[in-house]
């Protein structure tokens, strides 16, 4: 039992440390996801949407903070049952978003490794009999350190996390695993190769015979089948190649011009998913950086989901060269972890991301 609750230990606390310090290094984009569970299409708790960045602060530093503690020994009585409390609510959300789809990537470990629901409710179902081992049998749970020293380590661990936490979201995360990180080109991870792996489907049909049900499965093809057509459902049993990045789309007046935006040879693009709540003094710090950029032949442009009257009202306010298009806010959310943020591309390709915060360490 020793020996299990040691592995138990190790285990679960590396396990919460890790997936703490994965969202505390993107604690915007955790908070879009607690968005979404907070939704009325999935939980009904949208009165919390405002507080969705402050709960994801706390939520995920207390995970990483409790991992630590865990393995160290301090406080193991508060320290399980903080585990049990917190597993058995990620299970449950898990479990929901699974059986009725309502969310399809929990979040659990950000953008680095994206789960799909059932699997995220697999590792909670894992993660909660480790930690039922560990509730049973708390006495076994010792400290490996001089008790004096915990208390100093958890106090390192607060202050560490929450200093990391602020630099995150004055400039943006340290590690990007998404699609639209610097090197990648948009168009190219658009693409869907020749070759690519194609989805494979059933078809299940359904006829009405001598007054008998006939069901008959197929690969899509019509079946030679007497009696009357009733219906047909499809069920993908193989899914096909996706490319990384499916929903960029940029628009102008209806049209849609991403090929046109992005096959510019110099790009300085300034991303504001949200123009009646961007943080106004980013757009301070842009006025001269997009004039520079216009000088030196970049071609300049705004991308957001906002309406036109948002839009005029930013670029009399700050007197903006350039004009802004429609994309989608999700998508806008995704590129840059800033409202505003900063990109320099090369036909298509990104080579400079910034939050408007370091506007200053632009290069044109």
């Amino acid at each position: 039992m020793k020996l299990l609750v040691g592995f138990s230990r190790i285990f679960v606390g590396v396990l919460f440390i890790f997936s703490g310090f994965i969202k505390l290094n993107d604690p915007l984009g955790f908070s879009y996801k607690l968005q979404e569970y907070f939704s009325p299409e999935v939980l009904g708790l949208d009165f919390l949407v405002p507080f969705s960045l402050v709960i994801a602060i706390v939520l995920v530093v207390f995970e990483l903070v409790v991992g630590i503690m865990l393995l160290i020994g301090y406080l193991p009585k508060f320290t399980v049952w903080s585990l049990l409390l917190m597993i058995v609510f990620f299970t449950f959300l898990t479990f929901y978003s699974a059986y009725f789809n309502k969310v399809t990537d929990c979040g659990c470990f950000g953008d680095a490794i994206p789960l799909t629901p059932w699997q995220s409710f697999i590792k909670d179902v894992i993660l909660l009999v480790f930690i039922l081992i560990l509730f049973f049998n708390r006495k076994l749970i010792t400290p490996v350190l001089n008790p004096i020293s915990h208390r100093w380590i958890i106090f390192l661990s607060f202050i560490l996390s929450f200093w990391f936490c602020y630099h995150v979201l004055m400039h943006l995360p340290v590690f990007d695993f998404r699609a639209y990180k610097i090197g990648n080109n948009i168009e190219e991870l658009m693409q869907v190769p020749e070759d690519a792996q194609k989805a494979v489907y059933e078809y299940e049909w359904t006829f009405m015979h001598n007054g008998e049900e006939v069901k008959l499965i197929t690969d899509g093809t019509y079946p030679k089948q007497e009696g009357e057509f009733v219906g047909v459902e499809t069920t993908m049993i193989e899914e096909g190649y996706v490319p990384l990045i499916q929903d960029f789309e940029i628009e102008a007046n209806g049209e849609v011009i991403t090929s046109q935006i992005l096959d510019a040879e110099k790009l300085f693009m300034v991303v504001a998913y949200d123009l009646s709540h961007t943080e106004q003094e980013g757009f301070k710090a842009i006025q001269d950086l997009a004039a520079e950029a216009n000088e030196k032949g970049y071609n300049v442009v705004g991308l957001t989901a906002s309406n036109d009257a948002d839009q005029q009202k930013i670029i009399e306010k700050f007197q903006l060269d350039f004009e802004f298009y429609q994309v989608d806010k999700k998508v806008l959310q995704t590129i840059v972890r800033s409202n505003p943020g900063l990109l320099v591309m090369e036909k298509g390709t990104i080579v400079q991301k910034k939050h408007w915060f370091d506007a200053a360490d632009i290069r044109l």
